[in-house]
């Protein structure tokens, strides 16, 4: 197996044919209006003719000057507005990474062992040399080559530190595979955790009706001390459950239904910084943003795999009732913090 670090970004097919360059999603979706920095450095730095993946992400510094992985940050990237578009590619401009080679000049490598590709990759882009400035933003170059191991020690060494600088864990690739899209033939090795969190309300599944209700998602919160007035906030949600508990559900939460005058969200009317369920934003317009408000009285654990500043990153899983926990015993303070890491150093521009 080769092991490299996951990345938290989007996963992009970069397409070059001399001045011809076109960003997509693994599914196809076109990303090459958002991203005109990186455009111009696929055209700056990558060979003339070749197809790459990997993945489109953003650094920023953080307050001690080390570079971060910031996904809300990457997922403002996708604007219609072109003026905002320009904006953000100067303020938070996104870089690429790559880790696999899927064509260089007339050579089709989709059929060669990933050992070869790997090769094949190494040697295209060895000209790659970008560094850091003083304050920890990149400069020079925008594309990268993401580094790999076939040390297990190194590997696990990466799983534990990588994560302070924002990523999701370790890939780990089968030397002999051939490049098999919409196949998972890798191996995902991701941090998983649990926390306790109160129930504050619920959203019903799509396919709810009034005479069969079903519900869709637990909205989730932590109590934090704001000078000395503690507050629920919002920190994600727990949404898969089967059809038959979705219906058990419903009832079983019925009584703690009340009045959002009387719910510790019922301040928000309008959209806001924590995007408070119900309230409104740019990416939210249109949507069905309803959710039923809950009395703050049960405790559930959930499973996780990090955060992503205030917020669990992905939906939480649910693991079982803590009726044993006082809701307003759950914090921010039970959450693991990992050590902090600069990306710079993984993407080697930082000696």
């Amino acid at each position: 197996m080769s092991f490299e670090p996951k990345w938290d970004g989007f996963r992009c097919i970069v397409f070059r044919d001399g001045d011809e360059v076109e960003l997509a999603s693994r599914n196809t979706k076109p990303l090459t209006r958002y991203f005109p920095e990186v455009v111009e450095a696929v055209l700056r730095d990558l060979p003339e003719r070749v197809v790459l993946d990997g993945e489109l992400f953003v650094a920023l510094p953080t307050d001690d000057g080390q570079q971060r992985l910031q996904f809300d940050a990457l997922s403002e990237r996708i604007h219609p507005a072109k003026s905002r578009v320009t904006m953000l590619s100067e303020t938070t401009p996104a870089g690429f990474v790559a880790f696999d080679l899927l064509a260089l000049g007339d050579d089709s490598f989709l059929d060669r062992p990933f050992a070869e590709r790997r090769a094949a990759l190494e040697e295209a882009l060895a000209h790659l040399s970008p560094t850091t400035g003083s304050d920890g933003s990149m400069l020079g170059g925008r594309c990268h080559l993401s580094r790999t191991t076939d040390d297990v020690d190194e590997a696990t060494e990466w799983f534990t530190q990588f994560e302070g600088a924002g990523l999701d864990g370790v890939v780990a690739k089968p030397l002999d595979a051939v490049y098999t899209p919409n196949k998972r033939t890798m191996v995902k090795v991701k941090h998983v955790r649990t926390a306790d969190v109160v129930l504050a309300g619920y959203r019903e599944h799509k396919t709810s009706t009034p005479e069969k209700p079903l519900l869709g998602s637990l909205l989730l919160g932590l109590y934090d001390d704001v000078d000395g007035d503690l507050q629920l906030h919002h920190v994600g949600v727990a949404a898969s459950f089967t059809a038959a508990r979705r219906a058990e559900l419903m009832e079983e939460l019925a009584d703690l239904v009340c009045d959002l005058s009387e719910h510790p969200w019922g301040q928000w009317a309008i959209a806001n910084p924590d995007r408070v369920p119900g309230t409104q934003s740019r990416w939210s317009a249109g949507k069905d943003l309803a959710f039923t408000p809950l009395r703050p009285e049960r405790v559930l654990e959930v499973k996780y795999d990090h955060m992503e500043g205030r917020r669990f990153r992905h939906t939480a899983q649910f693991q079982r009732w803590r009726p044993d926990r006082d809701p307003h015993s759950c914090g921010y303070e039970q959450l693991d913090e990992p050590v902090r890491y600069d990306l710079a150093r993984i993407l080697g521009t930082d000696d």
